[in-house]
């Protein structure tokens, strides 16, 4: 299936504000709008942002009809999700793409979020695996990721380049970057909702999973037939997790074990995830992505 890009964003447009998932502190908020409008942009608030039900920004319904509402208004360029947290899950099978096909527009978020980034890609629309409310209200205005997300809302897109890491695995490829929350993605495992496999650069990140439970994970996607029709993988932040030595080996060598046999390029500890180097990624965009022996790029050449 063909990626359509959303149109690119000028001063005075439109963003909704929404919290489809967990509750959010509203000064959050009112830090992201404000972030916003700085940069030249018109910025609402989806009636229920600042709700709270139980753990989530809202009922079912509340939260469904603050998205829906933005995905059908003509006027809205971007919709920035507030947090992550759990409840997208709730509404993906729910939401109707008639209008959004007529007026696409950019969705943004990281964690929880990455469910909505799957059935984006699923109706055929790119979207903004990126940093949200909370990051736009306490990191100073030079912050080099919220400056990143202003550029690509604007068109102007970057080129990345990391550190290299010794487990990474040398190589260059080019095609679609994809991924997000492994722990969301792998519920999505077997739905029609599911990553594609073939012709993939796959990102991954977590928070707060055990060891043997991303290992887990990552046998899935092997005996699932997914890490072998990759083109690439991107190997982000796991954070907020201790070691497991009765496994007999660290996170992140466990998870070189399982893709070692694969031709395509590997690369570890690249800056995205629940850090605040958090690199925005273009979920459906054509990439070319490089693991040399000084440093790793990812070009976006869509």
């Amino acid at each position: 299936m063909d990626i359509q890009f959303p149109s690119f964003l000028q001063r005075g447009d439109k963003v909704v504000i929404i919290s489809p998932s967990s509750k959010i502190d509203s000064q959050f908020l009112k830090g992201a709008k404000k972030r916003l409008e700085l940069w030249g942009l018109k910025v609402a608030m989806g009636k229920h942002a600042g709700g709270s039900s139980g753990r989530f920004a809202g009922t079912i319904k509340q939260r469904l009809k603050d998205l829906q509402d933005a995905m059908d208004d003509p006027k809205v360029k971007a919709i920035l999700c507030s947090r992550g947290g759990y409840g997208v899950v709730h509404l993906i099978d729910k939401i109707d793409f008639t209008r959004f096909s007529e007026h696409p527009k950019w969705l943004l978020g990281f964690s929880d979020i990455t469910a909505l980034h799957n059935l984006f890609q699923k109706n055929g629309y790119a979207s903004l695996h990126s940093l949200m409310a909370r990051h736009l209200t306490v990191e100073p205005e030079g912050d080099l990721c919220a400056g990143y997300l202003k550029d690509i809302l604007f068109g102007n897109l970057p080129e990345y380049t990391c550190e290299k890491h010794k487990l990474n695995k040398q190589g260059s490829v080019q095609g679609i970057l994809r991924g997000g929350n492994m722990a969301v993605a792998y519920g999505l495992r077997g739905t029609p909702y599911d990553i594609p496999a073939e012709g993939t650069v796959l990102f991954i990140e977590d928070v707060s999973e055990r060891p043997h439970a991303i290992e887990r994970m990552m046998y899935n996607l092997k005996l699932g037939g997914v890490l072998e029709k990759l083109s690439g993988l991107i190997i982000g932040q796991f954070t907020e997790y201790d070691e497991d030595h009765s496994l007999g080996k660290e996170l992140y060598a466990a998870l070189a074990d399982l893709v070692k046999e694969y031709d395509y390029p590997v690369c570890f500890n690249f800056p995205v995830g629940h850090v605040t180097h958090n690199f925005p990624l273009i979920n459906g965009a054509k990439v070319e992505f490089t693991v040399g022996k000084k440093n790793v790029e990812l070009k976006f050449i869509c």
